[in-house]
């Protein structure tokens, strides 16, 4: 491992254990570190600022970096600041300091990166004299592609008080510039003017200079994802499987799990029908055999979210296999998937789920915006007090809050492009029961829907949820009868306050 100890964006020393190398590039941080990497490419290059050096967790450090595709850095703030949420709606601006969270908002206090990862992209990123700056272009530009980017509190061993460097108004216009779509330059403007009372002209003419940053596709597909963690033997399943009236699809998933090169330890089934008059229509649960374990839970209340958690109190296996009754899978499908979280050392992935006439676009794992409740497989151990939130039943947005729940926890969520799942998307599917909404009889009609709405109280920043309502704003727009611009603008801010009023009604709800 060598460490490279910085002050004021220069090198103060470079140190491969007890040895001191030479500084080369003292005037630039970024520089010294791709020279270390063509020199020690087998190397571990860990940064920090000169005065966290003694507060290094050096112990845990190495155990951290268990395959190549890793970067870690720990701040207790952000370099670009809360503004950054006007223009990315994602899970990596809300960081939760407290455990290893993913985010490309890399921090120059204290970090790590493998020389593998630098001397893959060597000459297609610049050297940028302010480090902070590079380090957080790198993290926007690598996580894409498959590198896992985290802000991890375990690179030290206490938490500093002193808070991190921060970034002015016109490195923030520049970075929006340099990596978002060319629009997102001039909302960020727009939200600045309106939110913040701010009018930063100046920032924005200076990054309309800049062109866009992108790396060349699949640049680091190369790069092996070798693991030094110890591998378990097996990883023993259940799975969990809410149905209403689908019975043949239903039967078709029982059969490709029992011809699963890795048979599942049980699957629990939930069926609901709120017809008091009907029976279970999975007849055959009990008039064939199986060679796994069937859960059978008939209930007559509806809803996935309940049906789920119901199921979720049975899971006894080391994972859950979370899934949708209209989907088909190969016969290898849990095996590869149980050998893809073992290699990586993962605790929740969500695997690839297409229809027939799609094509995966994803070549390699990558770190997920959202979460997966029909296709997903998380660790047991993980799913302590973490259930499907209620306020999101006969709603929207339960599978991305139960995805932020586990990232909360210290849980990353990794999409997997392989093995492969085919949704068939049943024609019964969706809201099969209709049941009636509470705000549905309102004059004026919540907009977003109150579970989005309670998704973004719950999980965004508050300049995410003003980025988010200034682009719902336009996007709405085209969209409907008034074409009055002030009108539509009383009337908009009407429907969110009430989406606002129905949200907070969700939350005061039981949980679970």
């Amino acid at each position: 491992m060598l460490l490279l100890i910085h002050h004021q964006n220069k090198v103060v020393a470079v140190k491969d254990g007890d040895k001191q190398l030479s500084v080369l590039q003292p005037q630039n941080i970024a520089k010294q570190l791709f020279t270390l990497a063509k020199d020690f490419p087998d190397a571990l290059i860990v940064w920090c600022e000169v005065t966290q050096k003694d507060n290094l967790n050096l112990i845990e450090i190495p155990r951290l970096f268990h395959h190549h595709k890793i970067i870690h850095s720990f701040g207790n703030s952000t370099y670009l600041g809360d503004s950054i949420g006007f223009v990315e709606d994602s899970p990596f601006i809300k960081i939760n300091p407290k455990v290893p969270y993913p985010t490309w908002q890399l921090s120059s206090m204290v970090g790590g990166i493998t020389a593998t990862v630098l001397n893959a992209i060597a000459g297609k990123i610049p050297s940028e004299v302010n480090f902070a700056y590079f380090l957080n272009s790198l993290g926007k530009l690598v996580m894409p592609q498959g590198i896992f980017c985290y802000n991890n509190p375990n690179l030290l061993i206490e938490i500093p008080k002193k808070q991190s460097k921060k970034g002015t108004s016109f490195d923030l216009f520049r970075f929006v510039k340099q990596h978002y779509k060319h629009r997102w330059t001039f909302l960020l403007f727009l939200n600045m003017i309106y939110y913040e009372k701010k009018f930063p002209i100046f920032p924005l003419i200076a990054a309309l200079f800049y062109r866009n940053r992108k790396l060349p596709p699949e640049l680091l597909d190369k790069i092996p994802l070798a693991t030094n963690k110890y591998t378990e033997v097996a990883l023993s399943l259940d799975v969990v499987i809410p149905t209403i009236g689908r019975k043949k699809y239903v039967y078709a998933v029982l059969k490709d799990l029992a011809d699963q090169s890795l048979l599942p330890k049980k699957v629990i089934l939930v069926e609901q029908n709120p017809d008091l008059e009907c029976g279970s229509e999975l007849d055959f649960l009990t008039s064939e055999s199986w060679p796994f374990e069937v859960k059978h839970i008939f209930i007559r209340q509806t809803g996935a979210c309940n049906a789920r958690n119901l199921a979720l109190n049975e899971v006894t296996a080391a994972a859950v296999f979370l899934a949708d009754d209209d989907i088909r899978m190969g016969n290898d499908f849990l095996e590869q998937a149980s050998k893809k979280m073992i290699a990586l050392k993962v605790e929740a992935v969500t695997l690839s789920c297409l229809q027939e006439d799609e094509i995966e676009i994803n070549k390699t794992p990558i770190q997920w915006k959202s979460f997966g409740s029909g296709c997903s497989i998380v660790y047991t151990t993980t799913l302590k007090d973490i259930r499907f939130d209620m306020g999101f039943e006969n709603g929207f947005g339960e599978d991305a809050d139960f995805g932020m729940e586990l990232r909360n926890k210290g849980v990353d969520v990794i999409y997997l492009p392989h093995p492969q799942i085919t949704h068939l998307k049943a024609p019964v599917g969706g809201f099969r029961t209709q049941p009636k909404l509470e705000w549905e009889n309102e004059t004026t009609q919540p907009k977003p829907s109150p579970t989005i709405m309670l998704f973004h109280l719950k999980h965004r920043t508050k300049e995410q949820r003003q980025g988010y309502k200034t682009t719902l704003f336009f996007k709405y727009y085209p969209k409907q009868s008034i074409k009055n611009p002030f009108r539509y603008f009383r009337i908009f801010k009407a429907q969110w306050k009430q989406s606002v009023f129905w949200a907070e009604k969700l939350a005061g709800r039981d949980r679970y």
